[in-house]
């Protein structure tokens, strides 16, 4: 039982990267709009998915802890907006933990990479996840006029029309 929750969380945390990976992704193709020679970052789309889906990943890990035995509309949208953003902050962080596990190597300092990294991924990552809750929201509300509607055909049974027209007298 343990094991199909965590597998479910893995599922969602992994749903949460992908869905912010192709809105960074999306995100990526316009900015080729505005810089199309690649003057600034040649492959926009993978410079900001690549980011977006860790990000992603770092929120929902940050989620899972902060907001655990809540539901989604139990959830305030400056809760989602901190929890992104400390996502993106963690995010933020990837470059210097992997110079200081040797895992890459820099000719700039590494501080100055997190700075330039620190205040468009806390920001990103803040807006993404109250997009995500605006949609989460927006679906929900959805299922529910949907089953509302398929209520509403079945229309009430013989007692409850009885209950509803009152005694006859």
């Amino acid at each position: 039982m343990r094991m199909r929750k965590w597998l479910r969380r893995l599922r969602g945390a992994l749903g949460m990267g992908l869905t912010w990976a192709a809105g960074g992704a999306f995100l990526g193709f316009l900015m080729e709009l505005v810089d199309p020679n690649g003057d600034i970052v040649d492959i926009w789309p993978a410079a900001i998915a690549y980011p977006a889906f860790l990000g992603g990943l770092a929120f929902s890990a940050v989620l899972g802890i902060a907001a655990r035995h809540r539901r989604f509309d139990e959830l305030s949208l400056p809760r989602f907006a901190v929890s992104g953003a400390v996502g993106g902050l963690l995010v933020s962080l990837v470059p210097a933990a992997l110079v200081a596990l040797g895992l890459a190597s820099t000719t700039v300092p590494v501080w100055r990479i997190t700075a330039m990294l620190v205040g468009p991924f806390t920001l990103g990552s803040a807006i993404a996840a109250s997009g995500s809750l605006a949609l989460a929201r927006i679906a929900e509300k959805r299922e529910s006029l949907e089953a509302g509607a398929e209520v509403a055909e079945l229309g009430p049974v013989e007692d409850e029309e009885r209950e509803l027209r009152g005694p006859r007298g």
